[in-house]
């Protein structure tokens, strides 16, 4: 009889249901997925959360493998030499091999006040205490967002097509990703609904209060509810539990997303640092990550060479309200070109990239090995950055964004 393995799970949001469900592929393997929430949350929704239009929730029935084993708890540490994981409630769970997938959240803003008075809507808890705030304030509250981003500019959008005055301090460029064509057609939209765009490097916050924020240039801005989306960090797990990380705390791992410290840890996701150079923190880049990690346990399981990593992207694709949305084309390597689509088409395929989301999950749920994303070659970009990096040949290649 074959002996069995056991995979744990760390993280149930779209990396980590990835690869605990791909996982299942065999029948040997056991895989339990420890997540601190009971449901599913669709991220990428969250800005809806917050203008009421979705509950950004799945039931993990709906998304999730009926033989992996769901723990609701939180991972306190992560005994690498031990092989098992000591949850926040006191108990632990062994493991052989250990895939690394708790995402990101909410960065330090280190801005005097922000902590205090501005609002962060990177996790479900935090979206959901903003919500009761906005509908207790009046129609004609002003409403900040800080960071013109995609998060920034979704929920700028999303609250001013439900009638609010919403002001978006980009703190620089509106929408960094965006091609300049796509970047004017994002801001004429937003003029339509009526937000006011600051945009340049004068509009830096440098301090939130109570009932304003403050920027670089000495403007103070009337703020009623302020909305912090600028920047993103990743939990401290790794760093805690002793494991190697970048600066940011994401796990150092190589081209097959195993740990540089141990063979039997992998990580997927925001979280995940290969080769020091992170994909761009996303859902686009979470899933085919998950996968990936589930095909490098499977490999060292079966004995096999894990593959290295082949990621491509298609572009951006931004909700600007119920009604319109822009879908930003780009390069493999993930560097945006002139062409988009953008108004009502724009929105349906948001719509249609957001249910699409969960319906990858759910097809590799109910088919284990099925998802093939993943697959698609990226091209030489990526390894003509680690090349240079790593001082083998010219740095010709320009680092995606």
């Amino acid at each position: 009889m074959a002996e069995n393995t056991d995979v744990v799970v760390i993280g149930g949001g779209y990396a980590g249901v990835m690869a605990a469900n791909r996982l299942t592929q065999r029948e040997d393997v056991t895989v339990t997925l420890i997540n601190p929430r009971p449901t599913f949350v669709h991220r990428v929704r969250l800005h809806q959360l917050v203008g009421g239009s979705h509950g950004a929730v799945v039931d993990y029935r709906e998304v999730l493998g009926e033989r992996v084993r769901l723990v609701v708890d939180t991972v306190a540490r992560i005994d690498a030499a031990g092989r098992s994981v000591t949850l926040a409630d006191g108990g632990t769970v062994g493991y052989d091999y250990l895939v690394y997938a708790v995402g990101s959240g909410s960065a330090d803003p280190g801005v005097p006040g922000a902590a205090e008075f501005a609002y962060p809507i990177a996790t479900f808890e935090e979206a959901g205490r903003l919500r009761p705030v906005l509908d207790a304030a009046p129609a004609t509250a002003a409403v900040t967002v800080v960071g013109a981003g995609p998060t920034g500019i979704e929920t700028a959008a999303e609250l001013a097509e439900a009638g609010r005055a919403v002001t978006l301090v980009c703190g620089g460029v509106l929408g960094p990703y965006l091609h300049p064509r796509g970047r004017r057609s994002v801001a004429g939209r937003l003029a339509k609904l009526g937000v006011t765009v600051l945009d340049g490097p004068e509009t830096k916050v440098t301090a939130v209060t109570r009932d304003a924020v403050r920027l670089a240039d000495g403007r103070e801005l009337p703020s009623q509810v302020t909305i912090w989306t600028a920047g993103f960090g990743v939990p401290d797990l790794a760093v805690r539990s002793g494991l190697s990380t970048d600066a940011l705390g994401r796990l150092l791992t190589d081209e097959t997303l195993t740990s540089t410290d141990d063979a039997r840890i992998v990580a997927a996701g925001d979280s995940a640092a290969p080769s020091g150079l992170p994909l761009r923190m996303s859902c686009q880049a979470a899933i085919p990550l998950g996968a990936r990690a589930a095909d490098t346990v499977l490999s060292r399981i079966a004995g096999e060479q894990p593959a290295t990593l082949n990621q491509t992207f298609a572009g951006q694709c931004v909700s600007l309200g119920r009604r319109a949305g822009i879908f930003q084309f780009a390069h493999r390597y993930d560097v945006a070109v002139w062409f988009h689509i953008d108004g009502r088409l724009g929105a349906r395929i948001k719509e249609f990239v957001c249910k699409g989301i969960t319906t990858h999950l759910a097809d590799e749920a109910g088919k284990p090995g099925s998802y093939r994303l993943h697959l698609v070659s990226g091209g030489a970009k990526r390894r003509q950055l680690l090349q240079a990096e790593r001082g083998e040949v010219p740095a010709t290649a320009e680092r995606a964004a």
